[in-house]
């Protein structure tokens, strides 16, 4: 496996892997591929080395998996976004190699907080935030991307 930052085609592959896996694991509307696709750019064309990272895992060529940090330029706090394991590829290690670069990042960094968004019922993810050390800190219900969810915030506190 070899983790790599941003390449032509990468973002295209981590939209799609989003898009089928939440619609067919939870049947997601295109209003999640399309949300994924835009942040994605958005996220990008935004991107600066010293406050942002993503890292995609490769095997044979082709994505496993991604991760990426959202930096903010105040150093206090840092969110998790766009991660994923393709499922051929999960229970093998990728995740928590995915996740625990994104973590060195933000301590190399100094930030204060590392923080995400996900959805209750997402257990094989939840472990590994836990074991981490991120925390559950805020549960809303919503329906969005077509369905009827728990939305969960996690944290990790960095600083003292």
């Amino acid at each position: 496996m070899e983790i790599t930052g941003h390449y032509p085609g990468a973002l295209g592959r981590i939209t799609e892997l989003h898009a089928t896996y939440y619609h067919d694991n939870w049947n997601l509307d295109v209003t999640f591929e399309a949300q994924v696709g835009r942040e994605l750019s958005e996220f990008i064309d935004n991107f600066h080395p010293e406050r942002d990272g993503l890292w995609i895992a490769k095997l044979s060529g082709t994505v496993a998996g991604s991760v990426a940090i959202g930096g903010s330029e105040t150093k206090r706090d840092a969110r998790i976004r766009w991660f994923i394991v393709a499922p051929a590829h999960q229970g093998k290690g990728i995740g928590r190699k995915l996740l625990r670069k994104a973590i060195s990042f933000c301590r190399e960094r100094k930030y204060g907080e590392i923080y995400l968004w996900t959805f209750q019922g997402l257990d094989r993810a939840r472990s590994l935030y836990e074991n981490e050390g991120f925390i559950l800190s805020k549960e809303t219900k919503a329906h969005q991307w077509g369905i009827d969810l728990t939305e969960q915030l996690f944290r990790l506190r960095l600083g003292e």
